[in-house]
């Protein structure tokens, strides 16, 4: 069931684009067709799959690859990535080395930047307006640039640098290529190329910089470096780690004190739990691990904001879901943000209820969907790290408060955030 191309070149890229975004097309798309639907991507088919039954049935769990860089990867046009099982499965043990090594080896950093932020925060008078996506993102760019790519992002210019060639680039995935206007635009083409070779050139340098040497510092890259991959297969691996990390780190930040600062309730039982696990003692990798109510708030974070509503994989062997059979080589998205939001699974899915991960039951159809446990991506595990320290470190000491009248609008792409820029002021709390 679904949709007939409504033109014969773009297929449905018209009713996407009228949609406002992939995500709330798939949202009509389902509330028309039910749980299996189909469309037409230019001249492609491609099925989207919208409950957590039918997704069950389709998630091959011997699967290594995963569905969120699989479309980062195509949409990025690289080719590694599709090896064989083993390959794949050695690379995804990498990529977790990889995130278990770098925030070990950079706690102490990623504490420096955390405090450092809420020293900024503490300076301001109460009344001030705080721009909290501005400075999340700023934070997220620092802490990751230095944990994944090393020493060379301690300069404040290098992450500017950087900042902007991975805004230009991560719009147009986000955007360009959902909506088929880049190809259509050879200014912004060239722009996003040129900003894309500029963040390989960074990580090629230092993938040479690397290479058979020890530093005392151990970087996310340095993993991969020690793997026996091919430079091509480090660089893509490691832009696709960089580029998404950075992104989903500064939105999962974002929309958690977003949904902080709407629900008092919330801050004051997260804020009595840091301060039980840590009292006045300092902030340790080891007590982080017992924060498992900041854990429920960060899930719940994920799935309130649907913070990444698409994810896909391709069909290489002709499946079966319910009654409809699925060609092989068909494009099958993820429709995460229908199903996080479907009321059949989670009970009033507009609410923020972190309470309601105390149940082992949706912790697990959770994990299942890839949000937590064994199957979560690498830089969703790295963000909750990054997003962990840094809640600690600022609700131990500030009151989080919204301000009056705002309404944050959300732009859904790839990962979800605020359109505007949403706005917070702080309180000391002693």
């Amino acid at each position: 069931p679904g949709i007939t191309p409504t033109e014969e070149k773009d297929g449905n890229l018209p009713d996407i684009v009228n949609s406002g975004s992939l995500h709330e097309f798939l949202v009509n798309l389902h509330e028309r067709y039910g749980p299996v639907v189909s469309f037409w991507f230019g001249r492609r088919l491609v099925v989207s799959l919208g409950t957590v039954d039918v997704l069950k049935q389709h998630i091959n769990p011997n699967k290594t690859l995963d569905p969120f860089e699989t479309m980062l990867k195509s949409l990025l046009r690289y080719q590694s990535g599709g090896g064989n099982v083993s390959e794949n499965h050695m690379r995804k043990k990498l990529c977790e080395n990889g995130v278990t090594n770098s925030l070990k080896s950079n706690f102490a950093l990623l504490l420096k930047l955390s405090e450092e932020l809420l020293d900024k925060w503490l300076s301001y008078p109460e009344t001030q307006h705080v721009p909290l996506s501005q400075h999340m993102l700023g934070f997220a760019m620092k802490s990751v640039t230095q944990m994944v790519m090393g020493s060379t992002f301690e300069n404040d210019q290098e992450v500017i640098r950087f900042q902007k060639n991975h805004g230009t680039v991560w719009s147009e995935i986000g955007k360009g290529f959902l909506d088929g206007s880049l190809d259509k635009n050879t200014t912004r083409k060239k722009q996003y190329e040129d900003a894309l070779v500029q963040l390989e050139s960074v990580l090629r340098n230092i993938i040479k910089e690397r290479k058979g040497r020890n530093f005392s510092q151990h970087i996310f890259i340095d993993s991969l470096v020690q793997g026996n991959l091919n430079d091509q297969q480090i660089l893509e691996d490691s832009m696709i780690f960089s580029l998404a990390s950075c992104i989903i780190t500064a939105k999962l930040c974002t929309w958690a004190i977003c949904f902080l600062t709407t629900s008092e309730e919330v801050q004051k039982k997260l804020y009595e739990e840091i301060n039980q696990v840590f009292g006045n003692g300092p902030i340790t990798p080891e007590k982080i691990e017992q924060l498992r109510y900041c854990q429920h708030v960060l899930c719940e974070t994920v799935r309130t904001a649907k913070l990444t509503p698409v994810s896909a994989q391709l069909q290489d062997i002709e499946g079966k879901i319910d009654q409809f059979i699925i060609p092989r080589e068909t494009l099958v998205l993820y429709a995460l943000g229908v199903v996080l939001q479907d009321p059949n699974t989670w009970p009033s899915p507009h609410k923020f209820d972190p309470d309601r991960f105390d149940d082992e039951l949706i912790m697990k159809t959770f994990s299942s969907l890839g949000f937590s446990g064994t199957r979560e991506c690498p830089e969703l595990r790295f963000a909750y790290m990054v997003t962990t320290v840094l809640l600690s470190v600022l609700v131990k000491r500030l009151h989080l408060l919204s301000v009056e009248g705002q309404v944050i609008e959300t732009k859904y792409e790839l990962v979800t955030s605020s359109r505007e820029e949403a706005w917070i002021t702080v309180s000391k709390r002693y």
